[in-house]
């Protein structure tokens, strides 16, 4: 227990190198009234500076009344647990230099020493219950807050448990993608061709077709495991297309059979056969910035990268669909957080976001008051003006005083049904006209918002738990033709993500492309802090 004489002492040692008189007078108070003699030791002021510096230490080590826990009966077990457990620090995708073993090789017989060995415990349970990297840091468009436990109070937890090793072992994630992209990082699956090996030309090789880029296409394969006999070496018959399955599948790739551009680039190393590990490790560290979330409760779950939307419970999908995300560039990315979707609203009413109205509609506006003719213009109590009363040209970006609005209907631009999770930056899931775009392999195509290819079906799986038939009660809203806004009871969890390779449901890791290059910037940032 902290005691008021060890918090007074603590206070001493920790504060008043930086206070001025003010505060030290209210110290000699609080050790006036706290006791006639403050009673500590050389050896607990030197902790309680030592600790000082680092605010989880300093609240853990005042918690523990100024006792070191790398010291005494306990510090070599303790020492020995933490050692042992980040000694298996590659086995999550993290070397194993991050946690300094050369300081927990030594014992903790004085307050530096056992500061440094605090500080790699803390470091450890940082890095297992949130992530090494804050990721509002690595980008503008990632958006997520980890929900970290208290580490002070993990670290009591440690220096108590029975067997420390296992507490520690426990906290890293349990959820069934972290385990499967563990394995994939660390069963030894060895893919990489010889070098010497002839380089297989790009092309697409169907069933049927001959010619000479079939024979460096078998070599490679076969060089692998990924034999594929034949009486004519030259031809693409079935069981090459079936080997080239089976090598796709194992390297994350669509396994159609189809030998097309990527899979001869990843045959002959152009795509970086270290491109995959990155991939994983990255996924990894994303994993953990969701640890605090709970993934087995029934959620709504966007890969932006995958281009799909799902709904998962207790691990399993049991629904999913094609989506539409934000186009390149840092006004039109999707961001990645987690939020809490309310409601289903049918029959939207499209409100224009300001940027686009200022970026895009005002200046069409100005040269012509009757341009975008789908389109209300709204004053701030929500009434339509007539054109004819404004005088565009008065305005600019800054002053345009006017909000820009669509009526419901089957071509207004979210479709007949939205699904909102309030947010800072105005982004939901919704219907689209377009829906072409739900064809097309690259799908990052919208202003941000994702738009999803079988709308109508997620709305009946949202509100399953609330109605025996969610589809009589989303057809009477919709066939009121008025905007109407259902709640769901509870509301579900939604999590907007960026996984460039994860697992489907056999547990295969599947890879996708980085589209808007984030790998690139979680991969540097984990880099500058220490990853080498």
């Amino acid at each position: 227990m902290f005691t008021t004489k060890k918090a007074a002492a603590f206070f001493l040692a920790v504060a008043l190198p930086f206070s001025g008189p003010a505060v030290a007078q209210q110290a000699q108070s609080l050790t006036t009234v706290a006791a006639p003699r403050l009673d500590f030791s050389a050896k607990e002021m030197a902790l309680a500076q030592a600790a000082a510096r680092f605010p989880d230490l300093a609240s853990f080590y005042g918690g523990n009344d100024l006792k070191p826990i790398f010291a005494g009966d306990r510090g070599d077990l303790l020492r020995q647990a933490l050692l042992q457990v980040t000694s298996m620090a590659p086995t999550h995708g993290i070397p194993v230099s991050r946690y300094r073993p050369e300081d927990l090789a030594q014992p903790a017989d004085d307050a530096q020493s056992e500061i440094r060995q605090a500080q790699i415990l803390s470091l450890y349970l940082r890095d297992m219950t949130g992530g090494v990297l804050r990721p509002t840091s690595v980008a503008p468009t990632i958006k997520r807050e980890v929900r970290r436990p208290r580490i002070d109070g993990l670290i009591a937890g440690f220096a108590q448990a029975p067997d420390p090793a296992r507490f520690l072992a426990d906290l890293a994630p349990r959820n069934p993608a972290y385990l499967a992209l563990q394995d994939a990082l660390n069963i030894d699956q060895d893919l990489t061709v010889p070098a010497d090996l002839p380089r297989a030309p790009e092309a697409v090789w169907r069933i049927g077709m001959k010619g000479p880029g079939v024979l460096p296409l078998r070599a490679r394969l076969d060089s692998i495991g990924f034999a594929a006999p034949s009486g004519d070496p030259g031809s693409y018959d079935a069981a090459l297309s079936q080997a080239v399955a089976r090598y796709q599948d194992a390297v994350g790739l669509p396994a159609d059979g189809i030998a097309g551009p990527n899979t001869i680039r990843s045959l002959n190393g152009d795509l970086g056969g270290d491109r995959r590990t990155r991939a994983i490790i990255i996924s990894l560290e994303r994993m953990r910035w969701l640890a605090g979330e709970d993934l087995n409760a029934r959620h709504v779950w966007v890969n932006i990268p995958e281009f799909t939307a799902q709904i998962m419970d207790q691990g399993q999908e049991v629904f999913r669909t094609r989506a539409v995300v934000g186009n390149l560039g840092p006004d039109y990315e999707t961001p990645e957080f987690s939020d809490q979707m309310e409601y289903v609203v049918v029959n939207p009413r499209w409100n224009v976001p300001r940027s686009m109205t200022v970026r895009d509609y005002l200046p069409r506006l100005k040269a012509n008051r009757n341009a975008v003719s789908h389109l209300d213009v709204v004053d701030g109590r929500g009434r339509v003006i007539p054109r004819d009363q404004i005088d565009f040209s008065r305005y600019n970006a800054s002053n345009f005083p006017y909000r820009l609005r669509q009526k419901s209907g089957d071509d207004n631009a979210l479709g007949l049904v939205k699904f909102i999770f309030p947010n800072s930056w105005n982004i939901y899931l919704h219907d689209t006209p377009t829906k072409h775009l739900f064809g097309q392999r690259n799908r990052a195509l919208s202003n941000g918002c994702i738009r999803i290819s079988d709308p109508f079906d997620l709305a009946y799986a949202l509100l399953s738990r609330q109605t025996d038939n969610p589809q009589a009660m989303f057809q009477r809203a919709l066939d009121s033709d008025k905007e109407t806004w259902l709640a769901l009871k509870p509301n579900v969890p939604v999590h907007l993500v960026y996984f460039t390779a994860f697992p489907d449901a056999s547990g295969r890791i599947r890879t996708f492309n980085d589209v808007y290059g984030r790998d690139d910037l979680v991969w540097a940032a984990l880099q500058k802090a220490g990853w080498n």
